[in-house]
């Protein structure tokens, strides 16, 4: 049976970290042995402590994970520290999550293993990680569930991630019953941010803001048609963030025809060359601009032209490139609408403020979760005493309604059923206060100490079939 406790003080641990586990390790062993003592850990990096390029480095895609949780059965338990894995792999974050009871040997390992798999030396990442311990690595994780740890406070698409990566944990036999229940309740923490706040209502991306201005400006973008000059990373999430509001219709402008061709394939899109802008013009309603060019690819003339020969349709223009790709004046065209970078992180800032305010409501979800799964912990502590204690009490009985059977020959198979039954629904009484009032004692911490009093109090023996 895993044993967990109360959980060490909330606060980010070095790497170098011995001293808090051994005094850690100090309060359980007035009741139980060292190694009985299971640790949450979690050893990452992120956007706050690691470059694009170490990221991009330290990457999992579905298939390598799935690969390398495969190879942790290569490894027997006896040589290995961890016994239960998770593992997030973001653009913006790998974390490694892990139930251990030598923690200090945990993290070396989960070194090695990334140091391998990625074919890098611990020196090139290690100095970029962080490592967390227990309550620690509970809330942190808790933290990254709910968008408070995102890049863009409130993000949605963290909780996917997180998900994905408890059920690929759960299919590979990776995780057990501890770290999944951990990530179920954290998963439920962040759905609960996502209903009963407003921490995510709010866009607070260029791309997403964009958007938002579209559907404002034009309506149901699902018969739009979206245009993108310059086939750069902004560009891209903002023409994935319109597809995800119904945008079908693309078109992909680039200064060469063999990558605008290149990009529209990953689009099913209409490729142009900047020759062509005036073509994609007439037929565009949404137009993102975000070049590379040092001076401005759209003008007054071109644009004023191709909504002559399409009116009563209006255009909007995003100008999300640096330097500006648009002329100042397109927007005394009728019809037009231009926004530029300025405006767009103008609203993102409004909206990101809007989703701080929605923090302490957060928070309060994640400490209740917490305090839902250190009650989980602490029951599962009294389980094995509560087993024993029935499995006594069940023996008792039964062999007291054999004997008294025994004595009571003459009765028929309906009598004798009704003994049975009297003797089984004593025992259940007998058993049921104890048992509520120890499963109380385990959820305010006091699990152990009554444990091993009914221990004593009843000479129990050790439970049978029982984890």
């Amino acid at each position: 049976m895993l044993v967990l406790y109360d959980f060490i003080a909330f606060a980010k641990l070095p790497l170098n970290y011995n001293a808090s586990v051994k005094s850690t390790q100090m309060l359980v062993q007035k009741n139980h042995s060292v190694e009985n003592f299971m640790h949450i850990l979690s050893v990452g990096l992120n956007h706050k402590t690691a470059s694009v390029s170490l990221r991009e480095k330290l990457s999992f895609s579905s298939a390598t994970l799935c690969a390398f949780l495969d190879r942790l059965d290569d490894t027997p338990a006896p040589a290995s520290a961890i016994r239960e894995t998770t593992i997030i792999s973001t653009c913006n974050r790998l974390e490694y999550y892990a139930l251990t009871n030598h923690p200090d040997a945990a993290t070396r390992e989960i070194i090695s293993r990334l140091s391998q798999t990625f074919n890098l030396s611990p020196a090139e990442f290690e100095p970029h990680l962080y490592q967390l311990l227990d309550d620690d690595a509970i809330d942190h994780l808790m933290h990254v569930a709910c968008g408070l740890d995102s890049l863009v406070l409130g993000e949605a698409q963290i909780l996917g991630q997180v998900a994905s990566a408890h059920q690929i944990a759960q299919a590979h036999g990776a995780s057990g019953k501890i770290l999944g229940r951990l990530f179920d309740m954290a998963i439920h923490a962040g759905k609960r941010a996502r209903t009963e706040t407003h921490i995510g209502m709010n866009p607070a991306s260029v791309s997403s803001v964009a958007v938002h201005l579209a559907l404002d400006f034009l309506g149901n973008l699902a018969e739009k048609t979206v245009m993108v000059l310059g086939a750069g990373e902004m560009g891209m999430l903002t023409l994935q963030a319109a597809a995800k509001f119904g945008a079908q219709k693309f078109i992909v402008v680039n200064r060469t025809r063999k990558n605008a061709e290149k990009r529209a394939i990953e689009w099913q899109a209409q490729p142009l060359t900047f020759d062509e802008i005036e073509d994609g013009l007439r037929q565009s309603d949404l137009v993102i601009t975000a070049t590379g060019a040092p001076h401005t690819v759209l003008h007054r003339d071109s644009v004023a032209e191709a909504i002559a020969a399409r009116p009563n349709r209006p255009l909007l223009i995003v100008d999300i490139a640096l330097p500006r790709d648009v002329d100042d004046d397109v927007i005394e065209i009728p019809g037009v609408r231009l926004y530029n970078l300025d405006d767009l992180q103008h609203q993102v800032a409004d909206n990101l403020q809007a989703r701080r305010h929605e923090i302490p409501k957060v928070e309060k979800i994640i400490a209740e979760e917490k305090t839902a799964f250190r009650h989980w912990l602490r029951a599962r502590d009294v389980v094995p005493t509560i087993a024993a204690f029935r499995q006594q009490m069940d023996a008792i009985r039964r062999q007291e309604v054999e004997r008294t059977l025994h004595r009571l020959p003459d009765l028929n198979d309906q009598q004798k059923a009704i003994v049975a039954e009297l003797a089984h629904r004593l025992t259940n009484k007998f058993l049921h206060h104890p048992t509520v009032r120890l499963r109380a004692e385990a959820a305010n911490g006091n699990g152990v100490a009554f444990a091993h009093a009914l221990h004593e109090l009843f000479a129990l023996e050790k439970p049978t079939n029982i984890e």
